[in-house]
């Protein structure tokens, strides 16, 4: 089985201006087909996101027109943009929408769904698009529309403004992206304004950034970032954003917008594995965004030097956002606008500069939680989620049920480079369940090909074993397959174990399920509003690799070794030395320093190949 939604990577699809032409005109013939006598571009199945479609589509045939001059597109995209002025523009208030602030003001707004008070919640977002298509069309049809139709265009965009920052609560469900569109509308509006007017609209819209949104950044894995649907980062909506961010920075010049990208830019870089998979957030676990997310993605990896290309996106949605059938919606139009407007090519180099909360060489990768313990792990390209055990999820060691991961004091980091071998070692103080302070020791060591883990913890009593992940699923390519298996050798005892018990809290790996469906069975509200990672927490037990003690280790210790990405024989001697303690594998020697650290508590350690 195949996960649905994290398919290619998206620097793999062609974005040169050739390729874009190629988009643009299967996209005009489609349409051109499509148009209805009254001018209605919308795909004939939309029936929710539809307010502002047909805009939309409209706004890439005015692009296409501009770049090719085709002469049977001006009488469509007149005859278009008067459907839309005609019959997509409300003013009248929907009946039950809970968010407004002025009851009756005559603002126009775009719906959700076009039938009265069906469903309301969802309109301020999609007047912000239909703000976006419109400013488009603002931009690409000067000389294409009379000059009544075009200024009739700019009252309805100005009118838009108005509703989502005058008439209505701003940002109601609580989503950056949603909230960042809405500023970008505003900026770009501004321009299309007289002088007066426009510094207006782009002063609120700057201090809505600063005042709404940015105030209320959430940190999370040492990153300041802006909350998307009450969360630090969605895996979805967090590269959409990262799109708005740099439209808003292309349009203003505002150095804010670049510092906050680089700043998202960096944190999904660490996420991000080798392969680009990632998942988690408080609105999808696993759905990942296709087009939407290229405009942010390839300008700033090339702002902070990495690969950010290598994103798996919906590929599906490549190019533009499609119904079930596969044809044209032009729901999100203007970002494919954007990123055939902008020149910035993708950066294909990986980051090499060691990062806090990710390892990362080759096909191996390591992301780390906001705790230091690995939240994805991806070797021989296959990945593994983080296990449970009693309620309790993470990697490390565990005895009598209980799992040592949660730091109870500050926990320090070391990066290592030598001879082609990185490293990071990660000391963390716990406590067992009576109260007693251990120090876990892990160290990471990988070639770019395997990964070796060793984590060393003060002599256990009872019958102590590593928990040492959730195989998951596995890299084919184009496409992301569920798996339950993984190349994985120990050097102690090593079982693949899975829940004994069945029901919605337990997960096997082995069943047709994607974490993403089990965890919004177990969220307090199990539809796409609840929080997936919020009911993930609730589960209580998974498959899970346990790795017994290492044979041979001190007297005083327990020593677990895993080898990820290779299977076989795996031996490793590990000693006491003056300087700490010795690891010898087959590929590396290192030393981990004594827990007490140096004169500033800083643990030591070193790496070389054998």
């Amino acid at each position: 089985m195949y996960l649905p939604y994290q398919r290619g990577r998206l620097h793999d699809l062609p974005d040169d201006p050739a390729a874009y032409d190629t988009v643009l005109a299967a996209v005009t013939e489609e349409a051109l087909a499509r148009l209805t006598p009254d001018g209605s571009l919308e795909h004939p199945a939309a029936v929710d996101d539809i307010g502002d479609t047909s805009l939309g589509v409209t706004s890439l045939l005015a692009l296409a027109w501009q770049r090719t001059g085709d002469p049977r597109l001006p009488d469509a995209v007149r005859r278009s943009l008067a459907f839309h002025l005609r019959e997509r523009v409300f003013t009248r208030d929907n009946p039950g929408y809970p968010n407004l602030r002025v009851r009756d003001s005559g603002l126009p707004y775009a719906r959700y769904v076009l039938e009265e008070g069906a469903h309301p919640i969802g309109d301020w977002p999609s007047t912000v698009w239909a703000l976006l298509q419109a400013v488009n069309v603002l931009d690409l049809s000067e000389g294409l529309v009379d000059d009544a139709q075009h200024g009739e265009l700019r009252d309805v965009a100005r009118g838009y403004w108005r509703r989502l920052t005058e008439a209505t609560f701003f940002n109601p469900q609580e989503a950056g992206n949603q909230a960042i569109g809405c500023v970008v509308g505003g900026l770009m509006l501004a321009r299309r304004l007289p002088a007066a007017e426009g510094e207006s609209v782009r002063s609120h819209a700057m201090r809505l950034y600063t005042d709404e949104i940015r105030a209320r950044r959430v940190r999370d894995r040492g990153a300041l970032l802006l909350p998307e649907h009450g969360g630090a980062y969605d895996n979805n909506y967090g590269p959409i954003s990262l799109s708005f961010l740099a439209q808003a920075h292309r349009v203003s010049g505002e150095p804010v917008f670049a510092e906050d990208g680089d700043t998202l830019a960096r944190y999904l870089d660490a996420r991000l594995t080798a392969g680009g998979f990632d998942l988690g957030g408080p609105r999808y676990s696993e759905q990942h965004c296709g087009f939407e997310a290229v405009l942010g993605l390839r300008r700033f990896g090339g702002r902070i030097g990495s690969d950010l290309g290598r994103y798996r996106g919906d590929t599906r949605w490549g190019r533009h956002a499609t119904g079930p059938d596969g044809a044209v919606d032009g729901h999100f139009a203007f970002m494919l606008v954007w990123q055939i407007q902008d020149t910035a090519r993708w950066y294909r180099t990986p980051r090499t500069a060691p990062v806090c909360h990710q390892l990362r060489a080759g096909t191996v990768s390591v992301a780390f939680d906001d705790r230091m313990t690995p939240s994805l792990v991806e070797a021989a390209g296959t990945y593994l989620l983080p296990a449970a055990v009693n309620r309790q999820h993470g990697f490390g060691p565990v005895v009598d049920g209980f799992l040592l991961a949660r730091p109870m004091g500050a926990v320090r980091v070391r990066d290592l480079e030598s001879d082609g071998l990185t490293a990071k070692l990660v000391s963390k103080p716990v406590v067992t369940r009576d109260h007693v302070l251990r120090h876990v020791r892990s160290l990471y060591v990988t070639d770019g090909t395997s990964l070796w883990t060793t984590v060393v913890v003060e002599r256990l009593d009872g019958d102590p074993y590593l928990l040492a992940g959730m195989p998951y699923a596995a890299d084919d390519g184009d496409r992301v397959r569920r798996v339950a298996a993984a190349d994985v050798a120990s050097a102690g005892t090593l079982r693949l174990t899975h829940p004994r018990a069945e029901g919605a809290d337990r997960f096997d790996a082995r069943a047709r399920t994607t974490q993403e469906e089990a965890a919004f069975v177990l969220a307090a509200d199990p539809r796409v509003y609840g929080n997936p990672d919020e009911g993930w927490r609730h589960l209580v037990a998974s498959t899970a690799f346990e790795a017994g003690p290492a044979p041979g280790a001190p007297e005083d210790l327990h020593v677990f070794a895993v080898r990820y990405g290779s299977p076989g024989p795996f031996a490793p001697v590990v000693e006491h030395a003056p300087e700490g303690l010795t690891i010898r594998t087959e590929a590396f020697t290192a030393l981990i320093g004594n827990p007490a650290g140096d004169a500033r508590g800083e643990p030591g350690a070193r790496v070389r190949r054998r």
